[in-house]
């Protein structure tokens, strides 16, 4: 079942754009004002003030461990709230009540600036309320389009993804000063407002949006298909589909009690992606043997969502990188010459700001003049290379602290070339994927599909965190010593190693990708 306004219907042959969009739009923006006014600057209060008990040698460890785990928390919600609006309440109902959940996270922020507990309890409840609307609010957006005028979603998604930007600029820019001129509870607490605004602003549309409703419980879904396809057992053929699954398993619980120091929430990530791995591989192998006990378009259904999953899991490696901007660049920013006036955290600023440059100047300028040199950046493409560019900016990043560690001087204002490397990459990366993922998604998977998409970023903070892990080893520490470099240094010429493989490998596996369209029929 599906409704809609009656004004939206259009069969003239030219696209006409639902008028339903600026509600999202508006509402967008509000949202990300709220989630990066808090985000970026939670690193440096967690330094300055939450973390005061601690040494202050471990405070800058735990403060990116504290970040890293929230950003996991966040996006890894989506997979909850994907499966609730998919299957029971639909995308507008539970944007709606989480979004709730999340004003009362802010709350708990700006009311608890002084406890530990009551603090933590707020980032729970924000990953929970902006990780469980995040890829519904994406996929929202596709449902208001149809065939008629499906060649306009991706110029919406690119304003979309815009106005994302919009709002992280004015909180990157604005929130460390209120933070260090007004203190914490307004500094939380305009972020709180903020999000408030724009609950109030998409209730406000509820009339004019197109409802897909949910889908009930379907016997050919995508995990009782793969259950049948690895529990099938055909006479005279190895189940090695079935025993690499079980394997996943069995490693998945493993690592729950038998990797040290990484914490329950990495823990947990970890044993999801072991899991998905290894069932995917295993799904991959016995996948016809569900033919028969399922309609052919089922199976090819699931067929497509694992090629799918595994452009996603190549992608993983760019969040590593991107996330760290909110972390390891602030603390290294710290380290660097700059105006009194001036906080680290400001620079983040940056990126939403070039971001806004470089979305019309790409589709203004940039991809119509290739196009008219014959060269044709398709979706995967884009991708691609902006996982490079990830690799390239931290090469970059990694020169500048050697020179920092060598005992200059350097000024914060070097930090502009790899954040505009690092935000190109984002553009293409990210803003691609949004439509990417929608478009390739099985009709009755659209939330799910998003919300694994968004995984790619938990498992690109997983990444950040086993990494930190590890070089708290003496024997690793004593390793990277012997290089001549700092830990911190190692770690940048290793975050950007593991993009540009990332980016090879996901050059090498697009090459033989089959594009879809799944947009619903107009």
């Amino acid at each position: 079942m599906m409704t809609q306004p009656a004004h939206h219907a259009d069969h003239t042959d030219k696209a006409i754009m639902p008028p339903q969009i600026p509600y999202i739009i508006a509402n967008e923006g509000c949202e990300r004002f709220s989630f990066y006014g808090m985000r970026n600057i939670l690193t440096p209060f967690l330094i300055t003030s939450l973390l005061l008990s601690m040494p202050e040698s471990m405070r800058a460890g735990m403060a990116k461990e504290v970040f890293h785990t929230f950003v996991i928390g966040v996006y890894f919600f989506p997979l909850l709230g994907g499966w609730l609006a998919d299957r029971f309440y639909g995308k507008y109902n539970t944007v709606f009540w989480l979004s709730l959940v999340y004003c009362c996270g802010h709350a708990c922020l700006a009311l608890f600036e002084n406890n530990r507990q009551g603090f933590y309890t707020g980032l729970f409840l924000i990953a929970l309320g902006s990780g469980g609307i995040k890829p519904l609010v994406t996929s929202f957006v596709g449902d208001q389009f149809d065939q008629s005028n499906r060649k306009l979603a991706q110029k919406v998604f690119d304003g979309f993804y815009w106005i994302i930007n919009f709002g992280s600029f004015f909180a990157s820019l604005l929130m460390p000063i209120f933070l260090k001129q007004f203190g914490a509870s307004i500094a939380f607490g305009i972020p709180g407002l903020l999000m408030l605004i724009a609950t109030i602003v998409f209730w406000s549309g509820r009339h004019q949006y197109v409802h897909v409703a949910p889908v009930a419980k379907n016997p050919h879904s995508f995990l009782n298909v793969v259950r049948t396809a690895l529990s099938i057992q055909v006479p005279g053929q190895a189940r090695t589909g079935y025993f690499i699954a079980i394997l996943g398993a069995g490693l998945a619980l493993a690592s729950l009690f038998l990797i040290p120091g990484i914490g329950i929430v990495a823990a947990l990530c970890l044993a999801l992606v072991l899991v998905l791995g290894f069932g995917g591989m295993g799904a991959w192998l016995q996948l016809e043997r569900a033919r028969g006990f399922h309609p052919d378009e089922a199976v090819d259904g699931v067929r497509s969502v694992l090629r799918i999953l595994v452009v996603f899991a190549l992608v993983t490696p760019f969040w590593s990188l991107f996330d760290q901007k909110a972390s390891t660049w602030v603390l290294q920013a710290d380290q660097m010459t700059k105006p009194s006036w001036f906080q680290s955290a400001q620079m983040q600023a940056l990126n939403p700001m070039l971001v806004m440059l470089l979305i019309p100047f790409n589709n203004l300028i940039l991809y119509p003049l290739l196009k008219r040199m014959g060269v044709e950046l398709t979706a995967l493409r884009r991708m691609g290379l902006g996982i490079a560019f990830s690799g390239i900016a931290w090469i970059v990043v990694g020169f500048m602290q050697l020179a920092i560690d060598g005992g200059n001087a350097l000024s914060i204002t070097w930090q502009i070339l790899p954040y505009a490397l690092l935000t190109f990459g984002e553009v293409l990366v990210s803003a691609t994927g949004l439509e990417f993922a929608y478009s390739q998604a099985p009709l009755a998977m659209k939330g799910v599909i998003m919300s694994f998409w968004n995984l790619s970023v938990t498992i690109g903070n997983l990444w950040v965190l086993l990494a930190n892990s590890s070089v708290k080893s003496n024997a690793v520490t004593a390793q990277i010593k012997t290089t001549g470099i700092s830990v911190t240094a190692f770690q940048m010429f290793f975050f950007a190693g593991f993009a540009l493989l990332a980016a090879a490998l996901f050059a090498l596996y697009s090459r033989h990708y089959k594009m879809l369209n799944n947009y619903r029929q107009s």
